[in-house]
């Protein structure tokens, strides 16, 4: 290396300091095969005449690249590419090349898309009706307030406070008769779900999912270990003979019964009735996932089926992800009475119930009003938008799409007519920069229906429902 090779031109403009640029440059030459191991490098005082630098801009990279391992200084031998990087770089070689998996048409966005705040993006509350400023206020003052006892490790089932406020306002609002000690604190639905199947569950068991459903709960059981048994859903929600048909003997059910994810639909009375008596006679375990149970608009919330538990069956799940904002990471789990213990030590080991300052914030949200105040705005706000955007994509795609009635929610459900298929539609939704979810991706039983999943949270003017509907006539 008498002179200057190519990979070390540098940019004086760049933001990157020179020494990370030759650190980087060299890196990549190593990792590339340009330089092979045993090679050796120029002395930091000639690679700095050479390129017009200081001798100890060159020396720092130098050392960065020693301290990782790259190269290695053999004294008056000068300095080399580490020999050791022999094996790596023929294991490298010898591997072969794999090409990139391709999606399979009408697959569903991947999680970073799904991140994104894209029209009728699915799961996200109206974020521009949340009271920032009441939430920067707590917020300070609890950063204010902050002890060196309040900077140790949280409690494993959550501050004390924040699960008292939660029982307190499941009782009013939900009807849930629970005391603090059953409320188990959570770092969201996934962890929440995680933590009944080590606790409750093992491999092998079978579960009942609803068919549609949300895909992220047969994700996860799947990855425990568990038998998924779909069980189909229709206007009355959970068809529970169908599940009693099919896998009589599992050991749990995940249900929707609020607003069934994703139809919308409400678990009538008698099916939830002989919910809870599969569940007593077959010994096994109800998850209530209340993910948005807030927001009926047709009459007032309906109480939740562990209400009508009495034989300690029912778990209920519940989220501030809807009713506050996704990056909260907080949600909630109520345990029948006599499996507190058993929940409180699973709690010890796995669970991860978020960061103490964000309990504090919660808690005193929920304790001054703020949090009951906003869900009655909320509610209000979501019954004007679902009707904006019901009759703005109405107008323009009333030939093409018929929109379910439904009672509650934060998503509309526009059936397919014609040819027309849910996931190819969806597909060219997103590739023109719209959120959309297909119905036939959720389900697992044959004849799935088509249909296409928007949440209309976040359209907040008609003329808004207007352009986005002649966006999805223009890709139809």
């Amino acid at each position: 290396m008498k002179t200057k090779p190519d990979f070390l031109q540098l940019d004086n403009a760049a933001a990157e300091p020179l020494y990370r640029q030759i650190y980087t440059r060299f890196r990549s030459a190593i990792a590339d095969g340009l330089l092979l191991p045993d090679a050796r490098i120029p002395s930091a005082r000639a690679l700095a005449l050479e390129l017009g630098l200081a001798r100890g801009t060159v020396e720092a990279a130098y050392s960065l690249l020693a301290a990782e391992g790259y190269v290695e200084t053999r004294g008056q031998a000068g300095t080399v590419v580490t020999p050791a990087l022999a094996h790596h770089a023929a294991t490298a070689v010898s591997k072969p090349a794999t090409r990139a998996r391709r999606a399979p048409a009408g697959a569903s966005p991947s999680p970073v898309q799904e991140t994104l705040n894209r029209p009728f993006q699915m799961g996200l509350p109206a974020l521009d009706a949340f009271p920032r400023k009441v939430w920067a206020r707590l917020a300070a003052r609890a950063i204010r307030a902050t002890q060196a006892d309040d900077m140790v490790y949280p409690p494993f089932a959550g501050q004390a406070q924040l699960r008292a406020a939660i029982a307190t306002y499941l009782q009013l609002s939900r009807g849930i008769n629970c005391s603090p000690s059953q409320v188990f604190i959570t770092s969201g639905y996934r962890n929440t779900l995680e933590l009944i199947v080590r606790a409750l569950l093992q491999p092998g068991d079978g579960v009942w999912v609803e068919d549609p459903g949300f895909p992220a709960t047969g994700e996860l059981l799947k990855q425990a270990g568990m038998k998924l048994a779909p069980v189909a859903v229709d206007g009355e929600g959970l068809m529970v003979s169908h599940g009693v048909a099919t896998a009589p003997r599992a050991r749990a059910a995940i249900v929707t019964p609020a607003h069934q994810s994703p139809l919308c639909v409400s678990l009538s009375l008698p099916r939830r009735l002989a919910l809870l008596d599969w569940a007593t006679q077959a010994d096994a375990w109800i998850v209530e996932d209340d993910y948005d149970g807030e927001y009926r608009y047709a009459s007032r919330p309906l109480p939740a089926l562990q209400s009508l538990d009495r034989d300690g069956r029912v778990l209920y799940a519940g989220t501030f992800s809807k009713v506050l904002f996704p990056a909260v990471r907080l949600a909630y789990l109520v345990v029948p009475e006599a499996q507190v213990r058993r929940f409180e030590q699973t709690c010890h080991t796995f669970a991860a119930g978020g960061p103490a300052l964000t309990q504090t914030i919660v808690s005193d949200f929920m304790n001054e009003g703020h949090f009951a105040r906003h869900i009655q705005r909320m509610r209000r706000l979501y019954a004007e938008r679902r009707q904006i955007a019901a009759e703005g994509l109405n107008a323009v795609l009333g030939k093409h799409l018929r929109i379910d009635p439904q009672p509650g929610g934060m998503h509309l459900v526009l059936r397919m007519k014609g040819r027309h298929t849910d996931r190819a539609l969806a597909e060219r939704m997103r590739q023109d920069g719209m959120a959309a979810l297909a119905l036939s991706e959720r389900t697992l039983l044959p004849h799935a229906s088509s249909a296409l999943l928007l949440a209309f949270t976040n359209i907040d003017t008609p003329q808004r429902a207007r352009e986005l509907g002649k966006r999805i006539l223009r890709l139809l």
